[in-house]
């Protein structure tokens, strides 16, 4: 095949999606407006470590590398909640051998650029597009040697969030799109590995320190330190506005995180050196317009919450690829249904995104909350086909969100009638189980 294919972004989704195309046999430049990573370590603030789950996971399997990545991984089977008093409690995600996964952003990044390079796709960094004339499939650029134009049979907008292909259909008629920003900010933070060189907690497991209105939790990274993120209110009491003097955060963080705060020495001073930065839910339609289309965050950024931003832009490369498989090549019937496919499981994992930021802010402390997770994982160890928890079916299956969602809410209503249930806390594990499943 000669068909020319630009791609805009070299982050995950875009090498992803090279990767994929270029296997493919198509012309892929895929142009990227930052240096090349694997030269220059800036993040801009971004989170240095993500959580790959089983949908990123099959579909860096689709392109071999599975093996690399799982040696880049540190696997989390649970959460670890931790309260005021530095109690901690484990949470298991789902079954025994199930399990997340925590990997540097900028690492697996670095592979799939190396593994793009290696499938012949053409890297041009520092090369920012400026607008996408979708009409004549022409990106525009910038560049440190100036302006260029760039002509292909296809391009894909994988350039994030503030997305310039997406900029450029919201100048065209009848495209819609909204953004909500929620009222918390996040701050990263550290926490370095012993003087022994060791862990300075369980590596694995996200920790939590859920406290209602906000929260920080830490991922680990393979030299044995934490990422810490802070997820806070922007404005009032218990708020990055409340907090503006070194005092001010001393004392906030040892009356909410007391236990974290010996591990992490340098808390304060990376406080105020690191940037807050918003939390973005951006939706849009229509994601294809001729011969271009939108692909991951461009198309659907969602909240953290879920860890499923990257899976979900990667499970758009691996749909992709599945319809080019049983379509044979690129063209506007493959692009149409994949918008088809993609647009109601973005909705989908937008609105359970969402949703896990109440449920790990406030739920995962509440006793009423831990109960009815004890029932349902007992609901599935008894009927593993008729009952899966929400998170199980979003994070280790391969059921669409959307079917998830649908599936979750069911099972949700049924859970609120158990719940209201007098004394439950005693006699839950002599429920009517059966009875319980036959509702669904």
């Amino acid at each position: 095949m000669s068909k020319k294919v630009t791609v805009l972004g070299a982050g995950l989704v875009g090498t992803l999606l090279s990767i994929f195309l270029a296997k493919r046999g198509y012309n892929v430049h895929a142009y990227e407006g930052r240096p090349d990573l694997r030269k220059s370590q800036l993040e801009g603030g971004r989170s240095i470590n993500l959580a790959l789950s089983h949908r990123g996971l099959k579909a860096l399997k689709a392109v071999g590398l599975e093996d690399e990545i799982k040696a880049r991984c540190i696997p989390m089977p649970g959460r670890m909640i931790h309260d005021t008093a530095g109690n901690l409690d484990f949470h298991p995600y789902g079954k025994e051998g199930q399990f997340i996964n925590s990997v540097s952003r900028s690492g697996l990044n670095e592979l799939l650029l190396n593994e793009a390079e290696k499938a012949g796709v053409y890297l041009h960094f520092e090369h920012r597009c400026t607008r996408v004339d979708h009409q004549t499939t022409t990106a525009y650029f910038t560049t440190p040697q100036g302006s260029i134009e760039v002509n292909s049979d296809f391009v894909f907008g994988a350039d994030g969030a503030f997305s310039a292909l997406r900029n450029s259909f919201m100048r065209t008629d009848r495209f819609n799109y909204e953004q909500h920003y929620i009222t918390a900010g996040y701050k990263e933070l550290h926490i370095p590995a012993t003087t022994k060189g060791e862990f300075a907690m369980d590596p694995h497991a996200l920790h939590i320190w859920p406290r209602g209105k906000f929260m920080l939790i830490a991922l680990p990274n393979l030299d044995k330190s934490f990422t810490v993120t802070l997820f806070l209110p922007f404005e009032g009491e218990n708020s990055f506005a409340s907090l503006q003097s070194p005092d001010q955060v001393l004392t906030f963080f040892n009356r909410e995180f007391a236990d974290a705060v010996p591990l992490m020495p340098d808390f304060v001073e990376d406080f105020f050196s690191n940037p807050t930065s918003g939390l973005v839910t951006m939706r849009c339609y229509p994601w294809v317009k001729q011969n271009c289309a939108l692909i991951g965050d461009a198309a659907h950024a969602i909240v953290p919450f879920y860890g499923q931003g990257m899976n979900a832009g990667f499970e758009d490369c691996h749909v992709l690829n599945q319809l080019l498989e049983e379509l044979g090549t690129l063209n506007a019937e493959v692009l149409s249904r994949y918008q088809e496919m993609r647009k109601p499981d973005a909705e989908a994992i937008a609105d359970l995104a969402l949703y896990n930021f109440i449920e790990m802010r406030d739920k995962v402390a509440d006793p009423k909350f831990v109960l009815q997770k004890k029932i349902e994982k007992r609901l599935n160890e008894l009927y593993p086909n008729q009952w899966l928890p929400l998170y199980s079916m979003v994070t280790f299956s391969d059921l669409r969100y959307s079917e998830a969602l649908e599936i979750g809410r069911k099972q949700q209503k049924i859970m609120d009638k158990v719940m209201e249930q007098e004394s439950l806390e005693e006699h839950w594990q002599s429920l009517d189980f059966e009875s319980i499943v036959r509702q669904l």
